[in-house]
């Protein structure tokens, strides 16, 4: 028995010293010490003993015991040392390594597009200005001579809450509330950007898009100012070489009213398949502003004039970008965002 319990120390110990999970650390102590382990099993062996054997015995087991468990706690020790050890080697900061790059953003080109048209507007005297995108009925359509029957209130082009509540449909109310607000003050000399919204989805109609409306009041507006303004504008957006074209038009809130094109921005006016070989393409729509208007708005037709414009920012976007699908813009697709 002294002889078993020799071979099961140095079995023991060897198996120990080998061993580098905590694991197969526990599967030893249980083969060693657990209820069925080898050292139980001498000890319930004993009855089987001579009497004066037994206690050498129970002496030389207890001890053997005690060193099992002193090893197996050293053991455990260096394991989780050297655990932490490759944890530290694993997780560690080298501070002398290049930095990872980090992806920059980057501005939508309908916010490029809207920074732009600001900027360009300031430096002829406009602020900007904005207001609701839930609108009453009365700003979006009656205060800008839009009566009953117009198509423009059909509620197949309108999102409409209640009868006299909607999703405005342009921005020209913003330059109706303003002169509300200013009048008889002059001079006005505005710009209204915001989200405007119709019943139209298609490559190049979206049920929501950015609109920017234009307006000025004063004494002696001519239709001649409105012009070069716009003149001033395009030329500030396509290049130095660029011009405007005015066709007549009806707008129920202008008076004359114009649509208004520029040189084919992809054949500089020579004619190609995007501008069907005319050389022009339609950028915005602009006129006089009606005399009703100004009068429900508080100024004197008799005394002041004035002219408004009005276009869509995706549509500028998809010509001084060359985007031939609007929504491309709304698409969320970062390839598409990158190359701006």
């Amino acid at each position: 028995m002294i002889e078993k319990l020799e071979n099961i120390e140095n079995e023991a110990m060897e198996k120990l010293s080998q061993v580098e999970e905590l694991e197969e650390l526990e599967k030893l102590r249980v083969h060693y010490l657990g209820r069925k382990g080898e050292i139980t099993s001498v000890l319930r062996s004993m009855s089987q003993q001579p009497q004066e054997m037994r206690p050498v015995l129970g002496q030389k087991a207890n001890e053997l015991k005690e060193k099992i468990e002193e090893k197996l706690k050293e053991k455990e020790k260096e394991i989780e040392e050297k655990s932490k050890e490759l944890l530290w080697e694993k997780e560690r900061i080298d501070v002398t390594l290049p930095g990872k790059p980090v992806s920059l953003g980057r501005k939508h080109p309908v916010t490029l597009i809207t920074e732009e048209i600001k900027e360009i507007f300031a430096g002829l005297g406009f602020r900007s200005e904005e207001g609701p995108e839930i609108e009453l009925d009365y700003y979006n359509f009656e205060a800008l001579n839009i009566p009953v029957d117009h198509p423009a209130r059909d509620m197949q082009d309108s999102f409409y809450f209640t009868p006299e509540i909607l999703l405005r449909t342009h921005t020209s109310p913003v330059q109706v509330r303003v002169m509300e607000k200013q009048a008889p003050q002059l001079p006005v000399r505005i710009i209204a950007l915001g989200k405007v919204y119709r019943r139209d989805d298609d490559a190049t109609h979206s049920p929501m898009f950015q609109q920017v409306e234009g307006l000025a009041v004063d004494r002696n507006i001519t239709f001649a100012d409105l012009k070069g303004v716009l003149l001033h504008f395009a030329r500030e957006m396509f290049g130095e070489e660029q011009q405007i074209r005015l066709r007549p038009s009806f707008f129920p809130f202008t008076e004359p009213s114009a649509e208004v094109d520029i040189f084919c921005v992809i054949c500089g006016g020579e004619g190609c398949r995007v501008c069907s070989h005319t050389g022009w393409l339609e950028i915005l729509g602009a006129g006089m502003v009606h005399p009703r208007v100004l009068e429900i708005s508080g100024y004197n037709p008799r005394v002041v004039t004035g002219f408004a414009f009005g276009m869509g920012v995706e549509r500028v976007a998809m010509l001084k970008f060359g985007i031939n699908d609007i929504r491309l813009l709304y698409s969320n697709d970062l390839r598409m965002i990158k190359q701006f």
